[in-house]
């Protein structure tokens, strides 16, 4: 999985590519791939008495070979199923036949973060009554390792009354694997399955069991509940605590060995729906598409209808523009930051120059005397013998040195354990300018420190130019307090948003570098075969890390006030974030080493202390995005995709815009020649009385300012609930296309500061 080096890059890199071939891949042994066929539940002819029947009749129409994998009652209506190319087209004709999608592989995208967040008084965000252990999330993700103490269900009450959730039983996971804290798991395997074939029992279980280690590690950040003691290897030592430690947890495995396909993702939201979670948690994504061709999107829009926040990564390819997944306006795409620890491995050379790099190595430690330095480039009879790949090392040339490798193509630990293997003592693992001064701590097999590109570049000109090069590692072990943080990932997608540009993703960042939380028992903290070290809790990074945190959040909010709709939950989470530090410096971004842009973070850094409170919100309703759908010109079976009523559709009557979304950020195009555009919000009052006024609104490209003006300029509410309306104009000069431009407008009264991010563009 991506998590354990530069996979994650190359995977959202080349997403596109990746679905365009996914399909191909999948089609496999006889021509046939796996659809998903979306069916007009209202167009079902008089002469069948049950849904399933029209299906399985229409599906016999086109095929005498294909058989129904999946049956879709809730969220979506229609079924899966095995198709050619052809009879997909045919089937796509029938009467009643909305879309016919082929299905997609999606792939996976603390001791610290409560007390980063401020949440080390997590219960004073609940309400007395306690009813943040009725509060439900559900995990789409690898799995869970049942037995970790972070599931522990001392405390808890009697499971919610309405749960309908089920512990299936499995290989190595029984019905009695599941308590009053982990309330249900599940498996869904069905379409991997008549993907790839049957699931290898030596290497992963037919069951909700987590060997992978990654489902464990965000249901825990989520949802798990406070552990003393502990630690990855001794480091980030301290009690682990997920953002809502008193909500209840539920998991489908939806990921294997092979992938995450996108028949048994959808499959299993509808089911986690039916059981009864209150908020859905998927750190994993598959590019871009239509949001009526994306299943976590169409799942998601019904999940929201019922009621229910959905939370989602939003990717790991970035710095690059345009690289995020998730997109989908109902959908809250979280982005990644780093917390205010790290693991400093301090590199030393023969020419007394010293680099800080980070490692979890934790093992017998190098020579305190200076070992030998050699560079993989020059210890190899391969071109790419700088990668340090499988085999590649000539151990005549290493053995008892330093070896120090160029990052890029495999995964970090992975070099690790090609340079053990080929006799070395030691590993720098060298940034090169795709990952400039990103570090990301690694549990290496063996003495190992990885350093950003700068020190990567003298320690490698050191290296080659010196052929008596010499080096040490010292580990300093666990350091907090590190400043400034947090900064903005380098690997964190970026928006802007393309499949709609005038919604600005992501929406918000939250902790996603070096988070410690529970882990597999079946794989090592590397995840590399081989591993054979065992541990309760790893530390790990990714926006897979991010996304829980704010699902936690979302669970806290969502007890604390139950009546707010997922919109108002999303608005408090945004218009209540930071983008500055204390003293009034933007947020860095650390691929480019200057502040970030709502595009890196959205609307900033999450602040749960605040959210709790945030005096306003910016409500939607399903009536809203249908709106939205109709502005962006979906035709009404695309519309009816999503919303399931062939009855939604789009007035010939109205004008729909986008930009009256009533989103809680502003995603502002403008023509290469500039002019006016126009956005209206409507904003609802959830605090006590008060007056708000317009105090910052400016958007600048350069030194090029953008005039706004917003009427009015006031809002005055009397009471909790009532809502008042404000039209915002985005003024700009003519400019270059492409140009970008960025600030916030925020609302003041004398109680609140409700922020949203403006990112203009020139097309």
């Amino acid at each position: 999985m991506w998590r354990h080096g530069e996979r994650c890059v190359i995977f959202a890199v080349a997403a596109v590519a990746l679905l365009a071939s996914a399909a191909a891949a999948a089609a496999g042994r006889d021509g046939r791939q796996t659809y998903i066929v979306h069916m007009s539940h209202s167009a079902m002819p008089n002469d069948f008495v049950e849904h399933g029947e029209w299906y399985a009749a229409s599906l016999q129409a086109v095929s005498e070979a294909a058989t129904v994998l999946y049956t879709y009652d809730t969220l979506v209506h229609g079924y899966s199923a095995r198709l050619t190319r052809a009879e997909a087209e045919a089937l796509e004709s029938q009467p009643g036949v909305l879309i016919v999608n082929p299905e997609v592989r999606y792939e996976l995208h603390t001791t610290r973060t409560p007390e980063f967040l401020g949440l080390d008084g997590t219960d004073a965000l609940l309400p007395q009554s306690g009813t943040g252990s009725d509060v439900i999330i559900g995990v789409l993700d690898t799995g869970v390792w049942p037995e970790r103490p972070s599931y522990d269900d001392a405390g808890f009450g009697p499971v919610p009354a309405g749960w309908k959730g089920e512990c299936e039983k499995g290989s190595d996971f029984n019905a009695s694997s599941c308590n009053k804290k982990l309330i249900g798991a599940r498996f869904f395997l069905t379409g991997y399955e008549a993907a790839k074939g049957p699931v290898d029992t030596s290497k992963e279980s037919r069951s909700p069991r987590d060997n992978d280690g990654h489902g464990t590690h965000t249901s825990s950040t989520a949802a798990g509940g406070a552990v003393q003691g502990a630690d990855l290897l001794g480091y980030a030592a301290g009690t682990a605590k997920g953002m809502a430690p008193r909500a209840r947890v539920a998991t489908y495995k939806v990921c294997w060995v092979g992938g995450c396909f996108s028949s048994d993702i959808l499959k299993a939201m509808e089911v986690a729906v039916t059981d009864g979670v209150d908020v859905l948690s998927l750190s994993l994504g598959g590019g871009t598409s239509d949001y009526y061709r994306d299943s976590i999107a169409v799942g998601a829009f019904s999940a929201m209808e019922k009621g229910i926040f959905v939370s989602c990564s939003a990717g790991n390819a970035g710095p690059g523009a345009a690289s995020l997944s998730n997109g989908a306006p109902w959908i809250t795409t979280v982005g990644a930051g780093t917390i205010d620890r790290d693991f400093p491995a301090h590199v030393t050379l023969g020419n007394g120059k010293n680099y800080t790099g980070v490692s979890l190595y934790s093992g017998k430690p190098l020579p305190t005397t200076p070992v030998p330095l050699i560079y993989a480039g020059n210890a190899s009879n391969s071109s790419m013998g700088q990668l340090c790949m499988s085999g590649s090392l000539i151990p005549e040339k290493v053995a008892g040195k330093i070896v120090l490798c160029d990052r890029g193509t495999n995964a970090r630990v992975q070099k690790g354990f090609v340079v053990k293997d080929a006799g070395a003592a030691g590993m720098i693992l060298a940034n090169t300018a795709a990952n400039g001064e990103e570090l990301v701590a690694d549990a290496h097999i063996l003495p190992g420190s990885g350093v950003g590109e700068k020190a990567g570049n003298a320690i490698r000109d050191y290296a080659v130019s010196d052929p008596k090069a010499t080096a040490t590692i010292v580990f300093a072990g666990t350091k907090v307090g590190i400043q400034p943080s947090p900064v903005v990932a380098a690997f964190s997608s970026r928006g802007p948003n393309t499949v709609t540009a005038s919604v600005l993703k992501p929406d918000i960042i939250a902790p996603g570098v070096n988070i410690l939380a529970a882990w597999s028992g079946s794989v090592g903290p590397s995840g590399i075969p081989g591993d054979s070290r065992r541990v309760g809790f790893n530390i790990i990074s990714g926006t897979s890390m991010s996304c829980p945190h704010v699902s936690g959040l979302a669970a806290l909010l969502r007890a604390a006030h139950p009546e707010w709709s997922p919109a108002a939950i999303r608005s408090a989470l945004m218009t209540t974030a930071y983008n500055e530090y204390a003293n009034g410096d933007g947020i860095l971004d650390v691929a480019t080493g200057r502040p970030a842009t709502p595009l890196d973070v959205g609307a900033g850094h999450v602040d749960p202390g605040k959210a709790v409170d945030p005096g306003l919100v910016y409500d939607l309703t399903t009536a809203d995005y249908v709106d939205f759908l109709c502005a962006i010109n979906y035709g009404p079976m695309q519309i009816a995709t999503l919303t399931k009523k062939s009855s939604d559709g789009c007035s010939a009557n109205r004008t729909y815009a986008e930009s009256a979304l009533n989103y809680p950020s502003f995603a502002v195009a403008f023509p290469a020649a500039g002019g006016t555009v126009k956005h209206t919000r409507t904003v609802t009052n959830v605090g006590q009385p008060g007056t708000y006024k317009v105090t910052t609104a400016s958007a600048a490209a350069g030194s090029t300012a953008v005039k706004v003006s917003v009427e009015p300029s006031t809002l005055s509410f009397s009471k909790a609930g009532e809502k008042l309306s404000y039209t915002v104009g985005f003024t700009a000069p003519a400019m270059a296309s492409g140009t970008n431009g960025f600030g916030r407008l925020v609302w003041s009264s004398d109680h609140h500061v409700v922020a949203s991010p403006i990112a203009a563009t020139w097309n």
